[in-house]
């Protein structure tokens, strides 16, 4: 059995879990939204009282690697709609802003234009400062993917430590060209 597939989901107070047996679908419906995806048939998935199994059909390598994902995908849904999902980035270096405008944001990070950002479908923005950025939403992969849309913009400089980081993720700074005899 798979470590991560076997472990049953427990469904919070205010959530509803709908299983479509035909499709295989799951819809999950929660205080901050609703979400559906549609699974392979290889994967049975039960929803009881308040807990949803995920069990194979067969031992196949592909049935094993499907387990524990259906059961990720899951969980990530159901947390989605009862709590939500925020990632935070960091804007570093002189001169680096960012301003929200209507529903989009605009970074100022040292180009020759301003960059506007659009929001995708299921997520917004949030601006606690000039210089942090909040992406927040229900669906965890549309939270990710938006995220590292904005992060791609201006990744840190190793040599510098300027750009757009992860909150709390940590650069080696590198040691720049060292003058040798030739430069002295």
């Amino acid at each position: 059995m798979s470590k991560v597939g076997k472990n049953p989901i427990n469904i919070p107070a205010g959530v509803e879990v709908n299983l479509n047996t035909d499709t295989h679908e799951v819809k999950v419906k929660g205080k901050n939204g609703e979400l559906s995806r549609a699974f392979d048939k290889r994967i049975t998935i039960d929803v009881e009282e308040k807990q949803i199994l995920i069990k194979r059909t067969s031992e196949e390598k592909t049935v094993k690697m499907l387990h524990g994902l259906t059961r990720s995908l899951i969980a990530n849904m159901v947390q989605g709609v009862n709590e939500g999902y925020t990632k935070r980035l960091e804007l570093r270096g002189v001169g680096y802003r960012v301003a929200l405008d209507g529903n989009d944001i605009v970074i100022n990070i040292g180009f020759s234009h301003p960059v506007r950002v659009k929001p995708l479908p299921g997520t917004s923005f949030n601006v606690p400062s000039d210089t942090s950025i909040e992406v927040k939403g229900i669906d965890k992969e549309k939270v990710g993917l938006l995220a590292a849309i904005i992060h791609r913009i201006r990744k840190p400089d190793p040599y510098k430590n300027k750009g757009i980081r992860y909150a709390g993720e940590k650069l080696i700074k590198k040691a720049g060209k060292a003058l040798g005899k030739a430069g002295k």
